[in-house]
């Protein structure tokens, strides 16, 4: 099998499974147009990527992918919202409150990475050999679709609940763990682009404030936010329901093992692993969960 096909394969193989998964971990979910609403929401999330995809393609430019991921989280979420509204005509706090943090992160973090990307001129370097090849483009096209299927799924599965359940402790314990993460995730970028801006830390690493309780203190914060909408959308989940406590695992598993943590700490051993400072900030700083840094 060439390259392309099996391309093609991936694509068809996380379209079904990503759609196999709506399906049945939206079977609490109010129905729109006929199917469960989060089986809908996985159509767009698809559609969006699979629509961008062509002109990107044609461009072979991979400018408005991480755009394009933010944007399909905010779709989804909100037509989540308008499944609900059309089902039952208002909805429960708990979907407004999980719906805002949705799109609060996602804004914020489609914002960040879009400014990013056009300070590198436009394209990532990820994509550096399959944006050339149209096949291998899709899949990547549709594997963020997948991810924001599977990640976001708790949140959908909260949104869309047939039965909504009174607020109660997990909701303020959950919105806690949100704010921690969003915190972490937020100031952690903010320490990082301020860091770089400095010219005289051209080619440096970072070992300041977050940094220097983490060496990953953005990805803690991801992990940890996905964590506590999972915890806020507890009360509301039952049977197939709880297939979508995969979201904070997805992303955990994602960040540390197939395109963050892992691929990072070994550029960065690339680059730094001569110098004795970077040598001693990895032995005394966690590779991601934080702890304050004991006195120098």
């Amino acid at each position: 099998m060439g390259k392309s096909a099996k391309s093609i394969a991936v694509v068809i193989g996380v379209a079904l499974f990503a759609l196999t998964f709506a399906f049945f971990a939206g079977a609490r979910s109010v129905d729109l147009f006929g199917v469960t609403a989060m089986y809908v929401c996985a159509w767009a999330a698809l559609g969006i990527n699979w629509l961008v995809f062509v002109p990107s393609a044609i461009a072979k430019s991979d400018k408005f992918y991480d755009a394009t991921g933010a944007l399909t989280y905010l779709s989804v979420t909100a037509l989540a919202c308008y499944a609900t509204l059309t089902a039952k005509g208002e909805l429960d706090t708990r979907a407004i409150v999980i719906a805002a943090m949705v799109a609060i992160w996602c804004v914020r973090l489609g914002t960040f990475l879009f400014i990013r990307i056009q300070a590198k001129g436009g394209s990532d370097s990820r994509f550096e050999k399959i944006r050339k090849s149209p096949s291998r483009f899709l899949a990547a096209w549709t594997l963020q679709a997948l991810w924001v299927i599977l990640t976001a799924s708790a949140a959908m599965a909260a949104i869309t609940a047939e039965e909504p359940q009174p607020i109660g402790v997990l909701f303020w314990v959950g919105a806690a763990i949100w704010v921690i993460g969003m915190g972490f995730e937020t100031i952690a970028d903010a320490q990082k682009s301020a860091f770089k801006a400095k010219d005289k830390n051209d080619g440096d690493f970072i070992d300041v404030g977050l940094w220097n309780w983490s060496r990953h203190p953005n990805y803690f914060g991801e992990i940890t936010l996905w964590t506590g909408i999972l915890v806020m959308a507890i009360p509301v989940l039952d049977g197939l329901a709880w297939l979508t406590i995969i979201s904070p695992i997805f992303v955990y598993v994602l960040l540390t093992r197939i395109s963050g943590i892992n691929l990072q700490e070994e550029q960065a051993k690339e680059r730094w692993g001569d110098d004795p400072d970077y040598r001693k900030y990895r032995e005394r700083t966690p590779v991601l969960f934080p702890k304050p840094p004991s006195a120098q």
